[in-house]
């Protein structure tokens, strides 16, 4: 089968389902009366009596009071999280900071350059922009120009 056969197939086929929905009880353009449709979607009793099941299965707390039902409360503030709710789950607990952790210097000597001082105390060389990065402020503008005696502290 050609690909112009598939698309006379595949038209014919639609011709048909359309003059077979014109022909079906309901058709002329007039909406489908509930006789059409079945009486799974059309019965009111079994889905107010679904609706009660789901109501009377929620907790209390999660409905919403009923207009005029008992005196009126104040809002209260933003509710605190509790141990069994989800956003109490979802955020993790920040880290404390270390009780006065000793910030590590080190004191540029001639010749050193950030490259050189990255990779004698932190191990990777190519972690100077870090350094530079923590010390700008004691270097300047430029990183390829750092002085003899200037204290950086070294990223942890």
């Amino acid at each position: 089968m050609g690909l112009f056969d598939f698309l006379k197939h595949d038209k014919k086929k639609q011709q048909e389902q359309t003059e077979q929905q014109a022909a079906a009880p309901g058709a002329g353009g007039a909406p489908p009366t509930p006789s059409d449709m079945g009486s799974k979607y059309t019965d009111a009793g079994a889905t107010k009596a679904a609706a009660e099941r789901m109501g009377a299965a929620a907790p209390k707390a999660a409905m919403p009071p009923k207009a005029g039902a008992g005196p009126a409360r104040p809002h209260p503030g933003p509710a605190e999280p509790s141990d069994l709710s989800a956003a109490h789950k979802a955020v993790p607990v920040p880290p404390k900071p270390a009780p006065a952790a000793k910030k590590r210097t080190y004191t540029v000597k001639p010749g050193d350059s950030l490259s050189a001082i990255a990779r004698r105390e932190l191990g990777n060389e190519a972690r100077w922009r870090e350094l530079y990065a923590m010390n700008r402020g004691v270097i300047g503008a430029n990183p390829d120009l750092i002085h003899p005696g200037q204290v950086l502290t070294l990223p942890g």
